[in-house]
């Protein structure tokens, strides 16, 4: 990728330069937007989700360290915490199913942003089916489904600490699978 890294153009951001957050905006608002409309099922409150993100993102209510992991997982998160609150508003459930659906097709632009979005779904999807079966259920659940790890205890009858332990491992997993995998692509 060339030109500024996330962590650089965040720090502008902070320091309120707007073209850094455009820059930011137009390197992630198509995978916020596929992400969120994932979990709403609902273009006009995916929208509204990617705006607030970006919202977030220069009123600094959320703030990203290096240590927190990549950046895109921090803003992902960010995401998914902003959509769930969204759906929470409104009432319902999120209404996510555990499915292949290439939503980028709509907002991509080029062949080559499909191509490399497919590959990249296609690498977290072989690296999921790698976990061991009770946590990639707990994964589902959780980042697919939208439900909170005290909602997750209650549908799967685990002890509160085993679910949130059980995210947290599986996630290492994911990130050593991911790791391999995409080693194994650029190799």
């Amino acid at each position: 990728m060339s030109g500024p890294q996330d962590i650089e153009l965040y720090q502008q951001v902070l320091q309120r330069d707007k073209n850094a957050l455009e820059s930011l905006y137009d390197r992630y608002q198509k995978l916020i937007y596929s992400f969120s409309y994932r979990m709403t099922k609902d273009t006009t409150l995916a929208e509204e989700v990617v705006q607030e993100v970006f919202i977030k993102l220069w009123n600094s209510h959320s703030s990203y360290s290096e240590e927190k992991g990549k950046f895109s997982s921090w803003l992902l998160t960010m995401t998914r915490n902003t959509a769930l609150d969204h759906l929470r508003k409104q009432s319902s459930k999120p209404a996510v199913e555990f499915e292949e659906r290439d939503s980028l097709r709509e907002t991509a632009e080029t062949p080559s942003d499909l191509l490399e979005e497919k590959e990249k779904k296609l690498l977290i999807r072989r690296s999921v089916q790698k976990l061991k079966k009770e946590q990639r259920h707990i994964i589902e659940l959780f980042y697919f489904q939208g439900l909170t790890h005290e909602k997750i205890s209650h549908r799967t009858g685990l002890p509160l600490g085993t679910v949130k332990g059980r995210i947290r491992l599986a996630l290492k997993h994911l990130k050593t699978y991911i790791h391999e995998e995409g080693g194994k692509a650029n190799g």
